[in-house]
């Protein structure tokens, strides 16, 4: 009998601390391991995971190594290798609520239109962050919300996942690895190594609207993303806002139809300028790291055309 659910980590060079924490929260499922299976996808990292990292507590759970790197190589590669009729994607820093994949299967059961959904994702900061970081918080994929929401609209983004705890059911996850087979998916959306080029999970996730199905957010599903102290840095989180600039006008070039930002002219250059003036040291090299993600995707775009 094929499992409900099938849980996928995929992961690079992980922090063993960090990995020990996600895999202990896993083992303290309330749903049956009967019910789901694991995939821990080893995403060519330097010291192979299997011959570290014992799955032998789960009878369902098994090693698998992608050797081409990149997260979406990995998420495919997961998407080809599960049996279940719903994938949770569980990063190597996700902790997930004791009843967390319990609740994911009655959300399947219960809004048989729903094509994928997630839900809340509290912070599980290394150390203390600085007050100024607050602003970029949802850039780190926090969220937290205090009612159920769901929509089929592809650019609703107050009901559009996170790529922490990304439940999506099996048909979408084929839909979506179909568009990269297919050659439609020339830009992969996902990080490689340590570039911070994202949106595969948005593109994920509508995908379930491509399919006439729904997108949607549930206070039951509860994890904490745990956060290192380097992701709090300056360095850091400008790097962050460039990729995900740079993500967001490569993922609507996908579907042209659902909007995209128009090109810049002397006027809009004209409002940056001006906008510059009055912002502070911090806020200008953060208001720039934007433009500049912006002007290396339409650059990408302008040479193919």
């Amino acid at each position: 009998m094929s499992p409900e659910l099938s849980v996928i980590t995929c992961s690079h060079n992980p922090r063993p601390d960090y990995l020990r924490q996600v895999l202990d929260a896993l083992k303290r499922q309330t749903l049956d391991q009967q019910h789901w299976e694991y995939l821990l996808i080893d995403n060519a990292s330097d010291s192979p995971l299997e011959s570290g990292v014992d799955l032998s507590w789960h009878p369902n759970a098994r090693h698998v190594r992608e050797e081409k790197l990149g997260l979406t190589h990995a998420r495919l590669r997961g998407i080809s290798e599960s049996t279940g009729e719903v994938l949770v994607f569980v990063d190597d820093d996700n902790v997930l609520d004791a009843d967390f994949l319990e609740q994911v299967a009655r959300v399947a059961d219960e809004w048989p239109r729903l094509g994928v959904w997630g839900g809340q994702t509290r912070a599980g900061f290394e150390e203390p962050p600085p007050d100024w970081t607050r602003q970029y918080w949802s850039r780190l994929a926090l969220r937290e919300f205090d009612q159920d929401r769901w929509s089929n609209l592809p650019t609703a983004h107050e009901t559009m996942p996170n790529g922490a705890g990304l439940c999506v059911r099996k048909v979408v996850g084929e839909y979506y690895a179909e568009a990269h087979a297919s050659g439609q998916r020339e830009v992969l959306m996902d990080r490689v190594g340590n570039s911070l080029v994202s949106g595969g999970d948005s593109d994920i996730a509508i995908c379930a609207c491509d399919l006439g199905l729904g997108m949607g957010l549930f206070t039951s599903l509860k994890l904490t993303h745990l956060i290192p102290a380097d992701r709090l840095t300056e360095e850091y989180l400008v790097r962050l806002v460039e990729g995900l600039a740079y993500s967001t006008l490569v993922l609507n070039s996908f579907r042209p139809s659902n909007g995209s930002t128009p090109p810049r002219n002397w006027a809009t250059s004209a409002a940056d300028f001006a906008r510059l003036l009055i912002r502070d040291r911090r806020e200008r090299r953060f208001f720039r790291a934007v433009r500049k993600g912006e002007r290396k995707a339409a650059e990408l775009l302008a040479r193919r055309g």
